[in-house]
């Protein structure tokens, strides 16, 4: 040009978008394509947006994630919706060979149009539009793509005064104005660009593009307010391009002046500001020789090599569905760690592998329950068949389970595990457990089955006893006990249920690791070190029998409450994730009362409390946590039994199944019963000679 009206003017340049694509775009995507683009290559609309929010190291940023398929976009306050132009190609040959100045041209006409038309007056988010060049290799979740961000160049270039702050132009309470105007009429409306005028020295007006020339009566320089995504200093953001090119082509002519605020808008400590903003003025350049002039358009976007280029993007990492439910499960959890629960131990939980036997009422629940823990590894012992009654309680299974005699329980139990969440590690077993008072026939079969439940009780960190009958509690909880792993065990009444931890064995290990010292407990007399808790047979003075004998039909099914199973699932797994989150993990200590309101701190996790016993009481809507101490002549986890199977064992455990009374001469229950009826007959002759002196 000749002559420049501006003083000190230089020329005005643009910061350009810089793609930011979600992994969730690329998924669905992928979706897409495989069931409903097929081999389509045509433009498909898709959606993507900006803010004007943006901190520094994300200026400029177009965003596409997810919902850019959805038909209708959601309005956010400071987010600006863009449309956009999709060509997916089949080969990567395709993509590589595809005319790129063609395919801009083509939308770059199309923004042409919907500029003279007036069509993005009405809607000035068309002046901000893209194009995504894009192929998929579904096999190795390999994308390439290259975006583009069409705008107009005019025959001319932009001239601009130099760039100040916003205060230069508006004064501090005409900014406070802005914002109030803004807030109440556009942050919410998607509106990219607005028109603003000063009323007074204290307030300003804002109207839309539409309005332009009642608007702008008699001013001579008009002020166009755009939301700015830009945070650079001196550059404004890429969608002024399109939006000066409209004011050109309507409004304007060559050598008109245009002042230029690019709103930028941020909240800190909870206190919105705009005085980032900045401000200068555009004198606006010839647009095209005509109006039936073809433009020229540019906009590809530059690699990070910042030359003109494609980009690949591989997620076989992540994309894939399994991995990515993985994450979305993950993500609760996580969320904990941020502000509620800051030491919460995700990775002793994840790492813990739970046995679980029983996969009925008790085993469906805790298995869901832990599965939302996190648990990575659920495994089920079971040797029963889902009968038509199993559905509606045990959640793990469904009415064509039950269909022709049954499926086995622990053959559907983890397929329905990996059916709800495919990364979880489940096994099922169909085992027979042998109980004392039940005795053996086929030595060698109930041999093996215990060689397995053996190994299986020492793969695993924490056991869970959730069987139907008493007496099957038995062997597992001496195996367990001898292994020294975590033993969580839930029964259930009617109306009632009991949820508890077993005791453990001290070792130079856990001495070592866990700061065991029951000396520290002398001083206590109310805290019971985790060693001397007592297990689910130490209340009882008879061995386990045989209690399936000579049962009606209401004594062979678990008759309770439905709710009651689901109340002591809940609570046994939240017990082990409480015991995994005490720093002495299994050998935590447990308080006997624990209604003192000054509860040791010795019996605390990161959860809460860690209690011996849960006893619920249903009628009543009651819990009460007791807490006893081991039994020395226990059938199960006292030390003469410990020692019995450690040195003898199949022997040993083959004479318990076999004989009603060898546990109780063993541990000498035999002994207290005869010391009892002695007592007995002396009280009885000690009344008789009572009575004969009262007579």
């Amino acid at each position: 040009m000749a002559t420049n009206p501006l003083e000190e003017a230089s020329l005005l340049q643009f910061a350009p978008f810089i793609s930011r694509i979600d992994t969730g775009f690329w998924h669905k995507l992928g979706i897409f394509k495989l069931d409903v683009f097929k081999l389509d290559e045509n433009a498909k609309r898709i959606h993507g947006y900006y803010r004007n929010d943006n901190t520094e190291a994300l200026s400029c940023g177009f965003n596409a994630d997810y919902e850019a398929f959805n038909s209708k976009q959601n309005q956010h306050s400071n987010r600006f919706n863009c449309i956009g132009h999709l060509f997916v190609k089949n080969t990567v040959e395709a993509f590589k060979d595809c005319d790129k100045s063609e395919l801009l041209n083509k939308v770059g006409m199309q923004l042409w149009e919907e500029i003279k038309s007036g069509r993005s007056i009405e809607n000035p988010s068309l002046l901000t539009q893209f194009i995504a060049l894009t192929f998929t290799d579904l096999k190795k979740y390999n994308y390439y793509y290259w975006f583009a961000f069409p705008v107009i160049k005019p025959a001319e270039d932009f001239l601009t005064t130099p760039v100040k702050p916003l205060a230069s132009f508006l004064s501090s309470l005409q900014i406070e104005s802005l914002l109030t105007e803004y807030l109440n009429t556009f942050s919410d409306s998607g509106l990219p660009f607005f028109l603003l005028k000063k009323s007074d020295s204290q307030t300003v007006k804002i109207g839309l593009l539409k309005d332009w020339r009642n608007f702008f009566n008699n001013i001579e320089i008009p002020v166009v307010v755009m939301c700015d995504p830009s945070t650079m200093n001196a550059n404004p953001g890429w969608p002024l391009r399109n939006l000066l090119i409209l004011i050109g082509t309507h409004w304007k002519r060559s050598g008109d002046k245009v002042q230029i605020i690019c709103l930028r808008d941020r909240a800190r400590e909870g206190v919105r500001s705009i005085s980032h903003s900045i401000t200068f003025t555009v004198l606006m350049p010839k647009i095209s020789d005509g109006l039936h002039d073809i433009p020229k358009f540019i906009g590809w976007e530059k690699n990070k090599r910042q030359k003109l280029g494609p980009r690949m993007i591989n997620l076989s990492s992540s994309l894939d569905p399994i991995k990515l439910s993985e994450s979305a499960v993950d993500l609760n959890l996580k969320l904990m760690r941020w502000r509620l629960m800051p030491s919460l131990d995700l990775e002793i939980i994840a790492q813990t592998k739970c046995l679980l036997l029983g996969a009925g009422t008790l085993g469906c629940n805790v298995a869901r329950c832990l599965m939302g823990w996190g648990v990575k590894t659920i495994s089920f012992i079971d040797n029963g068949k889902i009968s038509y009654s199993n559905p509606v309680r045990q959640t793990l299974y469904c009415f064509n389970d039950s269909i022709n005699g049954g499926k086995p329980k622990a053959e559907v139990a983890p397929l329905s595990l990996k059916q709800i969440n495919p990364s979880i590690n489940s096994t099922g077993y169909s085992l027979s457990i042998p109980m004392p008072g039940h005795a053996v026939s086929q030595v060698d079969d109930i041999k093996k089955d215990i060689s397995t439940l053996e190994q299986l009780i020492d793969n695993h960190d924490a056991i869970f006893l959730l069987m139907d009958t008493r007496e099957s509690r038995w062997l597992p909880t001496v195996i367990a006990k001898a292994k020294n792993k975590i033993v969580i065990n839930a029964a259930l009444g009617f109306d009632t249920f009991l949820v508890m931890r077993h005791g453990v064995s001290a070792s130079d290990y856990s001495r070592q690791h866990y700061s065991i010292d029951n000396d520290n407990c002398k001083d206590l007399p109310l805290l019971v070190p985790g060693t001397e808790l007592g297990c689910y047979f130490c209340n009882d003075v008879v061995a386990p029998g045989n209690s399936t004998n000579d049962r009606t039909l209401d004594q062979q099914c678990t008759v309770s409450r439905p709710g009651v199973s689901m109340i002591a699932s809940a609570l046994a797994s939240e017990l082990l994730i409480s015991v995994l989150q005490h720093p002495m993990r299994q050998y935590a200590p447990a308080e006997m009362n624990i209604t003192d309101p000054e509860m040791s701190v010795e019996t605390l996790s990161a959860l809460g409390l860690v209690p011996h016993q849960i006893r619920g009481f249903l009628s009543r809507f009651q819990e009460i946590l007791p807490c006893n101490r081991a039994f020395s002549s226990c059938t199960a986890c006292s030390a003469v039994i410990l020692e019995s199977y450690l040195q003898d064992g199949f022997s040993f455990l083959l004479k318990a199944f076999n004989s009603p009374t060898f546990l109780e001469d063993l541990t000498g229950l035999t002994k207290l019963h005869e010391q009892c009826r002695i007592e007995d007959i002396w009280d009885i002759s000690d009344a008789e000679n009572i009575e004969d002196v009262e007579d």
